[in-house]
């Protein structure tokens, strides 16, 4: 909040590191603080941080916490925004955001609710990452 956002990613940082050594990947707490730090990198805009970071612990998330865990679901969210906001994403990867996203939208919905706001933040992603690709996917001139 302070702007100080480069100090508060080391931190997070450290606090993640700290927690893989005291706890294993496969500890809550890791999860979490993989979590914390992955949306300071976001602010930071640091997408192969979190991309590469994201594909080890989301499956780690989703074998300890399940789909459906808000913190599951918000770094398959963190994950399809890294995907699709980088200047360089290729249609595959567009294509990947769409996928995770909608994933993560119907799960939380079910279990979150409609309203909650990380049902309505994955929706507005989705629909950011459904027009990109749109985008992407229509030849110049026919549209």
């Amino acid at each position: 909040m302070l702007g100080r956002h480069e100090q508060a990613t080391r931190m997070l940082r450290d606090v993640y590191s700290g927690r893989l050594k005291l706890h294993g990947e496969e500890h809550e707490r890791t999860i979490v603080a993989a979590n914390n730090y992955v949306a300071s990198l976001l602010a930071l805009q640091r997408l192969e941080e979190i991309k590469s970071l994201m594909r080890k612990t989301i499956p780690v998330a989703q074998r300890v916490l399940g789909d459906s865990r808000d913190v599951t679901l918000t770094m398959r969210w963190a994950y399809a925004r890294a995907l699709f906001e980088d200047a360089d994403a290729t249609l595959e990867d567009l294509r990947e955001a769409v996928t995770t996203l909608v994933e993560a939208e119907r799960a939380a919905c079910r279990v979150l609710g409609g309203t909650h706001p990380i049902a309505v933040g994955i929706g507005r992603t989705l629909r950011n990452a459904r027009a990109m690709l749109r985008a992407r996917e229509t030849p110049p001139g026919s549209a």
